[in-house]
Order: structure tokens, then sequence, then C-alpha cells
């Protein structure tokens, strides 16, 4: 567990409280047992070990993965509580009486690219993680941050996911950085964030009001990182993707030729898995700033070929600007 000390004291790197759990040290053990793996949880070894161990085995072999799956199924209710009882409630407890902290939250990252497949219910695999089993999800003694899927959100199972999981309350959205407004002006706020989030990665340890004045030892003009944060769109996997791309080609200060390169790269990309019947939408969504329900728009955010934006003029979507680029390239021809 990582976390700090209070106020006054040294921060440390982590938070060390080793807990040794005896149900899941038998769990493990019948898991490795499936696996033909052996797990176990001898001495100072940490539960997470046993996990690590579990994840690589199931990673490589679908085979495992359902034998494994069938065997947990009957085992939920006692496998949460526990987690309750011999770890969370145990480890709260510790960070309260060491650290004088509030509590714990556990966040659970990357469940919003659970693929959408139906399994043999036929239920979609977040329908059936997020709905069906929704209620187990918020059984845990702790506070907890999930990452859910998009396309979620706006499929007609919206309201049953609000109340599973946020009590009544919709999910808090993320969108996209807006590096223009609705109208297709600039956003001056945005892309100053995205400017900072650059430099930040290069030069940490300056005060951001500095970091400006340093802006040339990364790239050959202000405009070349202006065009970066622009053709991103906002979206901080794709920006930072493409600086690395630029890495790859050249050592900093990066030339605007670099630049374009990167990005005729990742637009030569993203034209090869547009499928033909998509291009129309793609077009309809440019134009008028908004999706329908269906899910063929479901797949174009999901695809990361349209992004979603929030201001203060409400909530509108528009392509990803290299897409964009492209779809006016065919206009234009």
């Amino acid at each position: 567990m990582s976390g700090d000390r209070p106020t006054g004291q040294q921060r440390p790197g982590k938070i060390r409280i080793r807990l040794k759990p005896s149900y899941f040290e038998r769990l493990f053990a019948e898991m490795g047992a499936i696996l033909n793996t052996p797990i176990e949880l001898a001495g100072e070894a940490e539960f997470s070990i046993g996990v690590g161990k579990v994840i690589a085995k199931t990673k490589s072999s679908p085979q495992f993965r359902s034998q494994l799956r069938q065997y947990l199924e009957t085992r939920t209710s006692s496998i949460l509580e526990s987690l309750n009882q011999e770890l969370l409630d145990k480890a709260i407890a510790e960070l309260k009486r060491r650290y004088q902290k509030q509590g714990l939250v556990v966040i659970v990252d990357n469940l919003d690219r659970v693929e959408n497949r139906l399994n043999a219910a036929g239920r979609s695999q977040p329908e059936y993680l997020f709905i069906d089993r929704g209620n187990q999800l918020r059984e845990l003694n702790c506070h907890v941050v999930y990452t859910v899927p998009l396309a979620l959100m706006f499929s007609s199972e919206g309201e049953s996911l609000k109340n599973r999981l946020g009590g009544g309350v919709a999910p808090k959205v993320l969108p996209m950085v807006p590096v223009l407004q609705k109208d297709g002006a600039a956003n001056l706020e945005g892309m100053a964030l995205l400017r900072q989030l650059v430099l930040a990665r290069a030069f940490p340890e300056t005060h951001p009001a500095q970091r400006l004045d340093r802006l040339l030892e990364l790239f050959d003009a202000p405009a070349t990182l202006d065009r970066l944060c622009q053709v991103s769109g906002g979206h901080m996997r794709n920006l930072l993707g493409l600086l690395f791309g630029c890495l790859q080609q050249q050592d900093p200060p990066f030339s605007a030729n670099c630049l374009e390169a990167v990005i005729r790269t990742y637009k030569d990309d993203l034209a090869l898995i547009v499928k033909e019947s998509q291009w129309p939408m793609l077009k309809q969504v440019a134009q008028q700033k908004t999706i329908g329900n269906e899910p063929e728009y479901q797949t174009l955010l999901a695809s990361l070929f349209v992004f979603e934006y929030r201001g203060q003029t409400g909530r509108w979507f528009d392509l990803n600007p290299a897409l964009k680029e492209i779809v006016e390239g065919y206009a234009s021809s």
C-alpha cells in the first residue's frame, strides 16, 4: 500500500502493512492445484504475490481462465467476506492507528476496456459485470473507484448502472480536454493545460510558470507543441503516444517535420481500420456534434474515432482530430 505520513513527517515510498489472511492461503493453494502452479503465501510473502501468480498463469490460457471462473463462481460470497474481514478492515484499522488516515480508497482501473462480447446467457460482458454483479462490486468495506465502459452509460442499462453502483447517482464521465469549443473556436484553457501536460513530462521539477521558458528545449517552435496538442484531441494516451513516436524518430528538440511524419503514420493507421459503412456516420458526427444511441455509434466511441467533450454549454461529440483531417480531405478531393 502507498501513502503519506501525517503532515510534518518524512514521506516514505510505501506504507508497509503486512497481512496474512488465512482464507486466501487456502484459496491460493486450491487454485494452484487447478492451475498446476504451486502458490504459497509463506513467511513474509505478500498477498499480491499470490494474485500475481494467478494472473500470470491465466493470461495466456483461456482454458485456465474458464476453469478458475467456474471454481470461484460459487465462492464469491465467502471471498468478499474474507476480503473485508481479513484484509480491508484490518488494513484500514492500521492506517488509522499508525498514520492517522481516514480510510482506504481502492481504484480498479482498465475495466473500461472489458470486451463487449456476449456470454452464454446473451448478456454482454460489461452488462454482466456492472449490472448483474453490480451489487457485489459495492460490497467491499472501503471506498472503491471503478472505471466503466462508456458505451454502457449510453445503453438501455444506463439507469440500472446508476442504481447498481452509484446509489442513484450517475457515474462521473472524464471527457477529453477540449482543444476547441463546440463552435470550433480555440479553447485557450484546454490548450494551456495540454501544453503543461507535455512540458511536465520533460521538466517535472520545474515550476509550471517557468516550463514555457524551456519549450525550445523540447520543440523547435511553440507552434509544434500546439500542433501536437491539437491533433491529440485532448486524449491523454493519444497525446503521449504521439510524443513517444517523436522520441523514436529523433532526440529533442522535435522538429515540425518529425511531428508531421508521426501524425501521418497515425492517420494512415486510423484510415485502415475505419469501415466503409462508418464514414457517413463520422461525417454526421462532425456536422451535428451529437451521436445516436445505436450500437454502431457506440463503436465509434470505443474505437476512439469520436471523442466526448463537456463545457459550460453542455456536452458535445466530435471526431478524433486526426480522423477529422482525413474526412475533410475526402470532402475537398
